[in-house]
């Protein structure tokens, strides 16, 4: 079952580029005391995630912000310099890229989905939540297309 509105973040890690190379992140260092937006796609580099998902939140970040967001997050299913160089590609400088290389938080949230029948083995579901102290206020988990999950939902929840 997947993660509910009310639940607590469970305890699990990303990996994250840093300065000196791939760094780990926990997840009480990053919602602990915090507001959170983060936002699940399948893929680095896929068109949906390139060209419609990852480009609201980096146009709209500036608003998601004023709303006392501390984080804007993305995670994948991907390895953290895949991560990295997809974030720099897209000028996602205000988007913190989260490397869930080998899928255990999204398993974890209950929110992996079996990406096989396209060659990319297990991968998250597109989603958006938005966690404030570590526990989840919104929920939008898109089984086809952005529109659930996007920075327009996401400001519109936060308004």
């Amino acid at each position: 079952m997947a993660i509910q509105v009310g639940d607590k973040m469970q305890d699990s890690f990303f990996t994250v580029m840093g300065s000196e190379g791939p760094q780990r992140l926990t997840t009480d260092a990053l919602f602990a005391g915090k507001k959170v937006v983060l936002f699940g796609v399948p893929g680095a580099f896929t068109p949906g995630c390139t060209l419609a998902h990852l480009p609201g939140f980096v146009v709209h970040a500036d608003a998601i912000k004023e709303y006392g967001v501390d984080t804007i997050a993305c995670v994948s299913v991907n390895d953290v310099f895949v991560m990295a160089a997809w974030g720099k590609a897209s000028n996602a400088d205000d988007v913190l890229m989260l490397a869930d290389g080998n899928g255990e938080f999204v398993n974890l949230l209950g929110l992996a989905q079996d990406a096989s029948q396209w060659g990319m083995g297990m991968r998250s579901q597109r989603f958006s939540m938005i966690v404030d102290n570590g526990i989840v206020s919104h929920l939008n988990i898109d089984p086809d297309g952005v529109d659930k999950s996007s920075a327009e939902t996401l400001l519109k929840l936060l308004q």
